[in-house]
């Protein structure tokens, strides 16, 4: 089965390299393209999806801003499943902090170079990395991420409006994620003190159910 994966905010594969699925399953990384001016998550969710081989049976696998393009996809193209991971099936399941910060329009005073900081308190208490190795991949990251990328991404998800869940859409999500919290989700599968890293933290856990959702697709 092709199985598309789509990285978190100006992250790349790095963020998927523990993961150890069914050699059945083809992994193919997406690389993200350049945003248009003022395009929309949606918009630039079907510019991506073109790399998409369209013509057998694929599963999409998208992390934090990936899991919201993977839905906008899914909405498009109707994968086998889509599979979001730390990541939000609904706009409305956005915190309310990110929704009210996009209706003020706040983002556009704030300069691109400014998001990339990470220091101790993005890193331990946001993200949740534990590990000196954990901190220098998201330091890796970060350091590595388009500022204005970034700034376009961070703007498309405070203006972003779902009000659909693609049919054979499965959401993880962990109990200690504390960037993409909702008291209102109701994730498929939960990650007992799962961080927003956790796809890197907890990936044989993660990994056992992308291949349970996977093959039991198959098997359809």
């Amino acid at each position: 089965m092709n199985t598309y994966f789509i990285s978190g905010l100006g992250a790349d594969k790095r963020i998927f390299s523990k993961l150890k699925l069914n050699e059945n399953i083809k992994m193919i990384h997406i690389n993200w393209i350049s945003p248009n001016k003022n395009e929309s998550l949606a918009s630039y969710a079907e510019r991506l999806s073109k790399v998409i081989d369209l013509s057998q049976p694929f599963v999409l696998v998208g992390v934090s801003f990936g899991g919201m393009i993977a839905v906008e996809m899914a909405k498009l193209l109707k994968p086998a499943a889509a599979i979001i991971i730390s990541s939000t099936m609904l706009s409305t399941h956005l915190p309310a902090l990110y929704r009210f910060a996009g209706r003020l329009g706040l983002l556009k005073f704030i300069p691109a170079r400014f998001l990339k900081s990470s220091n101790k308190l993005t890193q331990n208490y946001y993200f949740g990395t534990r590990s000196n190795s954990e901190k220098t991949l998201l330091s890796k990251i970060i350091n590595d991420t388009d500022p204005y990328f970034l700034k376009w991404a961070i703007g498309s998800i405070l203006s972003w409006e779902n009000k659909i869940k693609p049919k054979n859409t499965y959401h993880i999500h962990g109990t200690n994620d504390k960037i993409l919290y909702s008291k209102t989700a109701q994730p498929d599968f939960v990650i007992e003190n799962g961080t927003h890293f956790m796809v890197y933290q907890n990936a044989d856990e993660i990994s056992e159910i992308i291949d349970k959702i996977i093959l039991d697709t198959e098997g359809d």
